[in-house]
């Protein structure tokens, strides 16, 4: 009859419960459709002061998410962050012309890049995903 050392059935307990935890990490799938979307805003953005535009929601079907906001001359951050699976983008245009065209994929990661407008004017925000259904929030926070 083999002896088993004395930690033998703690390390069995820990390995046991270290199964279950990665299992049922992998089961917990997001919702969108029934996702609360200014809860899920609040922990995926963080928040700042400064902020010119946001907007938040989700995108059930190909059809891009489109929105005009007026805006300020002067330099900014622009974030996109998604959650669902797949990848979400944003293009920014002003004056008829294409300032940035962001990616981010849906896992929680946000993507930023930097924008300059040189005058005050609408800029023209446009979020999209062949990949949906899925969760986007995206905010422009001025730098100075």
């Amino acid at each position: 009859m083999a002896v088993l050392p004395p930690s033998f059935p703690r390390a069995l307990s820990a390995a046991a419960a270290a199964v279950v935890l990665g299992a049922s990490g992998c089961a917990q799938q997001l919702s969108v459709e029934n996702a609360d979307v200014p809860a899920w805003k609040a922990t995926a953005l963080p928040s700042a002061s400064r902020v010119v535009a946001e907007e938040a929601g989700k995108i059930l079907n190909a059809q891009p998410v489109d929105r005009t906001e007026k805006v300020p001359a002067g330099s900014y951050t622009l974030t996109l962050v998604c959650e669902g699976g797949g990848k979400a983008f944003l293009a920014v245009r002003s004056g008829g012309k294409e300032l940035a065209d962001l990616g981010a994929a849906c896992y929680g990661t946000r993507e930023s890049v930097k924008l300059t407008l040189a005058q005050d004017g609408p800029l023209e925000l446009s979020a999209s995903s062949v990949d949906a259904p899925l969760l986007y929030a995206y905010q422009l926070v001025s730098a100075g």
